[in-house]
């Protein structure tokens, strides 16, 4: 996988690409500011070299702000659907909603002691390469207890609690295997939990990336 690497941290972002080389991954840009992420990709845009995912810090120069998660969103609407991977010292809804929002899969949002989990963060990396949406379970928690009041209206109010809680998990990036074995019960049982919230919310077998877009419902629900 050819991945842009971006963080101000030379320290991290040197143990972030080694862990990836390690992997079997490329690196092939590193950028230690926001300007230089924009820059980079658009050069690599331009020469028809486009990474397969770019892998950036939240909180990146010039600002020391939110720069390094707008950089990716400008990056992402001049190259729909670029797979994006924001990483964050902080759960921080806020920057989660922007990142979802008008998305229609390959992002994610991890906190960076995720990175130290080595095999979910990879797991994770592929997910989101893969088109899908991720999302770190602290930060589902968090976004589960902020957002109760949204799912008392609308599509999502006709899920049931057990739903509903597969479908967290599904945000996180499990697998329906990985969803029955965190739950204890039977990969059929959560075939058909997944079956009906795609009922309910009103996503038909034609859809495209179903899984993808029940998720975005749950995250940016108001």
């Amino acid at each position: 996988m050819r991945i842009v690497l971006a963080d101000d941290a030379a320290l991290l972002r040197a143990g972030l690409a080694a862990l990836l080389t390690g992997a079997g991954h490329d690196i092939v840009a590193e950028a230690a500011d926001a300007e230089q992420l924009r820059s980079t990709v658009r050069e690599l845009g331009a020469a028809g070299a486009l990474p397969d995912i770019v892998v950036t810090d939240v909180r990146m120069p010039p600002r020391n702000a939110d720069d390094g998660l707008q950089a990716a969103l400008e990056l992402r609407r001049e190259f729909p659907g670029l797979p994006v991977i924001v990483l964050s010292a902080y759960v921080a809804g806020r920057y989660v909603q922007d990142l979802l929002d008008s998305a229609s899969g390959a992002v994610g949002y991890l906190l960076k002691e995720r990175v130290g989990r080595v095999s979910d963060f990879l797991g994770s990396l592929d997910l989101v390469a893969a088109g899908g949406v991720v999302v770190d379970p602290e930060v589902v928690s968090h976004l589960m207890h902020a957002n109760t009041a949204g799912a008392s209206s609308g599509p999502l109010a006709r899920l049931t609690a057990r739903e509903r809680e597969v479908l967290a998990l599904m945000a996180e990036g499990l697998s329906n295997s990985q969803i029955a074995e965190r739950l204890v019960v039977s990969s059929g049982a959560v075939a058909k939990h997944v079956a009906n919230i795609f009922q309910k919310l009103d996503l038909v077998p034609s859809e495209e990336n179903r899984r993808v877009r029940a998720v975005l419902a749950w995250l940016q629900r108001e």
